[in-house]
């Protein structure tokens, strides 16, 4: 091999060398050859922790082990039913309840519309939270909680113990969302079952041929299950738009499963609680999946002024 920049070397021809030649002088290694190779060897050998001389490279393997399993504990999804609804559970065999409408409000403005105009036109309890932790929120499992807080509470219709309505307006983590799923839609008997989602969407996410300052928002959009045959009140959302987070999650496991469900997606430039937003919902409260609940709206008003009153002090305080 060339010993400075610029050597003229002779290639080595290979006329006259015989196989055996070959091999020996395979086996031949040069100096500088075997210092690299051993030196590309040190590279490729797995780092390991030493402190005072000591080798730690299996307790540092178990403390990354048992870091990840702590972390995945935190991650978990925890469903906190009270004791007298998992009591009424307890006597079938699967611990199921029997579940004819499930109705999810996601994000803030989809909460506050369920609580004013659903909640507060019937008797409802609260049967359960969710408990989680992500990067962008942690719950726990009070029940007592601001319009403004980051919660995930389930209420049951005391004149017909079948109908579920989840408030939830904390974020699932993409990995979290497979847990709720499971651990929610795995205790209901999905017989004659029908699921209702409401959720907000930026309106800069809307696709559309026109300009995003010609459309008038707030404004609804339908997405809907195969199964899924009522009349829907609104335009259904066009391609390509797309769904995301957990109201996607909820359509897709229902249309796996073959539920039928829809979506009501308002898009709005609000980024916080709007009562403009939470009243673009309306229309859906003639459908029929919210039309036998919702029987007296008189008191509604008065409930959405109160969050919105409730929302503004808060945000001054925090």
């Amino acid at each position: 091999m060339a010993t400075f920049f610029g050597e003229v070397v002779a290639a080595p021809s290979r006329a006259g060398v015989d196989e055996d030649d070959e091999e020996a002088a395979a086996r031949e290694e040069a100096p500088e050859d075997r210092e690299i190779r051993e030196e590309l060897g040190k590279k490729r050998q797995p780092c390991e922790y030493q402190l005072g001389g000591t080798d730690f490279s299996l307790q540092a393997q178990l403390s990354v082990i048992i870091r990840f399993c702590f972390v995945f504990m935190l991650r978990e999804v925890h469903i906190l039913w009270n004791a007298a609804f998992s009591a009424s559970t307890e006597s079938s065999s699967d611990h199921q309840f029997p579940c004819s409408k499930f109705i999810l409000g996601v994000g803030h403005n989809a909460a506050a519309f369920l609580s004013s105009f659903v909640l507060n036109s019937g008797d409802w309890e609260v049967v359960g939270s969710v408990k989680l932790w992500n990067e962008w929120c942690r719950t726990s499992n009070t029940t007592n909680v601001l319009p403004s807080d980051s919660f995930c509470l389930f209420y049951r219709l005391i004149s017909d113990p079948t109908v579920l309505l989840c408030q939830c307006t904390c974020f699932v983590a993409e990995d979290q969302q497979f847990q709720w799923l499971e651990k929610v839609f795995g205790r209901m008997q999905k017989t004659d079952f029908q699921v209702a989602v409401f959720s907000t969407s930026s309106v800069t996410d809307y696709k559309t041929p026109e300009p995003t300052l010609m459309l008038s928002s707030p404004f609804l959009k339908a997405l809907k299950t195969k199964q899924f045959k009522d009349n829907v009140c609104c335009s259904l959302l066009e391609q390509p738009n797309i769904v995301r987070d957990l109201p996607a999650a909820v359509l897709s496991y229902c249309q796996v499963w073959q539920i039928p469900a829809v979506l009501y997606q308002c898009y709005t430039d609000a980024i916080k609680l709007d009562i403009v937003t939470i009243e673009a919902f309306k229309p859906v409260l003639s459908s029929r999946i919210l039309k036998s609940l919702v029987k007296d709206t008189s008191r509604s008003t008065e409930t959405l002024a109160k969050l919105m009153t409730t929302t503004e002090i808060n945000n001054i305080y925090t």
